[in-house]
């Protein structure tokens, strides 16, 4: 395993998945990670911005917490993630209880590597790309992977869940 490498990249390299590790300069100042993480990756490797996943972390009305993976530049429906995971009702959780539940901080929650895996959905938009990026579970740190290794390895569903 490679010193310093965050769960999530533990968890690739555990599976054998294939994939890539981004790292770039993060600008505390900014708070709009995912947009900064489209930014860069733009920059460096002509990633299209519907490519950059960001990772949100929802209440449901069954009381439990669940996952929803989707492209940064779109909106998540809260009604098409709760439909996609058996719920009648998804909010948005609180940022202590998402990084509690995740072992991550804000900006820099994976799909991967939690602390315990939630049900998870991933927009159906992922199966569109060669690879997707997401966090690797910190700031300034992205993977390249290919979506169904993502699916597989979070466990995830997919649907489409943009509104």
């Amino acid at each position: 395993m490679a010193a310093g490498a965050t769960p999530a990249i533990r968890a690739l390299l555990a599976d054998g998945a294939g994939h890539t590790v981004h790292s770039y300069d993060h600008d505390p100042r900014n708070d709009s990670y995912g947009t900064e993480a489209v930014d860069v990756l733009h920059a460096r490797l002509g990633t299209a911005a519907g490519q950059v996943f960001k990772t949100l972390v929802l209440e449901l009305s069954t009381g439990s917490l669940a996952v929803a993976v989707l492209p940064v530049p779109q909106t998540l429906s809260l009604k098409a993630a709760a439909a996609a995971l058996g719920a009648a009702k998804a909010t948005m959780a609180d940022r202590a209880k998402a990084e509690r539940a995740t072992g991550y901080v804000l900006g820099g929650i994976s799909p991967l590597g939690q602390r315990r895996r939630h049900p998870t959905v991933v927009d159906t938009s992922a199966l569109n790309w060669e690879t997707v990026f997401c966090s690797a579970g910190k700031r300034g740190v992205e993977i390249e992977v290919a979506p169904a290794d993502l699916i597989r390895l979070a466990g995830a569903a997919t649907a489409p869940i943009t509104a």
